[in-house]
């Protein structure tokens, strides 16, 4: 079974992808960065990390071996199972797990697990097609340095260079201040022209309007039919699932136990396994959803796990 190509397909989806009995990867987003020792630029992506403590099966990896193998969703988890238990198997023995495109999984001194991501794949798909590269560092000259080059040169020719300039200063500035003094004159003129006309005819407006609206009679004989436009609204993107169900009916039932229980239950519509997925509840904010998923797993259900998707109803 080609269990790192199953982990790696779905990293892009999920942002958790859980071994059943070994462990989880996890993504976490990480934004565009600069590496300034080798002036390399890298874009946006996610970095990935693995936590031996997330074993408990969720479903996600199952129904996709089962959906690549065309096997039954009992048998790709027994065969999850069988990899799991050699992989464990492997640690204990000091080897190293190796994962394609994955990373590196082995026991420390301290026996505690240890991970180091590969850095060849990018699980981020707003980055798709984005690869590294590197800028040359680009060296300013600064003040100190072009005063230096100047006192450098022939001082003779420094002075020369020098009186051009301020005569060439001298007489732009004796320009821009008479095209300033006389453009400003003519602007006053035509300001206080142009504020008597537009209050004169401010007034004649004003006065033609009030006359219009006392001799107007608005009577609609023929008004349009009313439109009723049905929005969708977005019922957030964190759903803690309570179960995925083959049979419609045994979904529609679960729904009616866990509103009985307070819940706002409902199903939010049908994976790609063909599975009526149900939800206690369906959140905006992706705290709000963890806090609520921490308190079904302590007093509910223990399986239940939090599904990203975007949905509307």
């Amino acid at each position: 079974m080609q269990l790192s190509r199953y982990i790696k397909d779905l990293l892009y989806r999920y942002e958790c992808v859980i071994v059943p009995g070994f462990g989880a990867f996890l993504t976490r987003y990480q934004s565009a960065r600069i590496d300034e020792e080798t002036q390399t630029f890298y874009p946006p992506g996610k970095t990935l990390s693995f936590n031996r403590q997330l074993q408990t099966n969720d479903g996600i990896l199952a129904n996709y071996v089962a959906s690549n193998e065309n096997c039954s969703y009992e048998t790709a988890l027994q065969k999850i199972r069988k990899m799991t238990t050699a992989l464990s198997s492997k640690l204990l023995k000091g080897e190293t797990i190796l994962l394609n495109q994955i990373g590196e999984i082995f026991m420390n001194d301290e026996q505690s697990v240890q991970f180091i991501p590969s850095e060849i794949i990018n699980f981020n798909t707003n980055s798709f097609g984005l690869t590294p590269f590197v800028s040359p560092l680009i060296v300013r000259e600064s003040k100190e340095e072009k005063v230096i080059g100047l006192k450098e040169r022939s001082p003779v020719l420094v002075a020369a260079e020098r009186s051009r300039t301020y005569k060439y200063l001298k007489y732009a500035a004796i320009a821009v201040i008479a095209v300033s003094l006389s453009g400003l004159g003519g602007m006053k003129l035509y300001e206080n022209s142009v504020q008597n006309h537009n209050y004169v005819e401010k007034q004649r407006a004003n006065s033609l309007i009030e006359n219009q609206i006392q001799e107007a009679t608005f009577v609609v004989d023929n008004p349009l039919p009313t439109i009723n436009l049905t929005v969708k609204r977005s019922i957030g993107k964190y759903h803690v699932i309570a179960g995925a169900f083959r049979i419609e009916s045994n979904a529609h039932k679960k729904i009616s136990q866990l509103k009985e229980k307070g819940y706002e239950a409902m199903m939010i519509g049908v994976n790609k396994y063909g599975l009526h997925q149900v939800a206690y509840s369906s959140y905006e904010d992706r705290n709000e959803a963890n806090k609520a998923l921490r308190q079904i797993k302590r007093t509910d259900n223990s399986d239940a796990w939090l599904l990203v998707q975007q949905i509307e109803e």
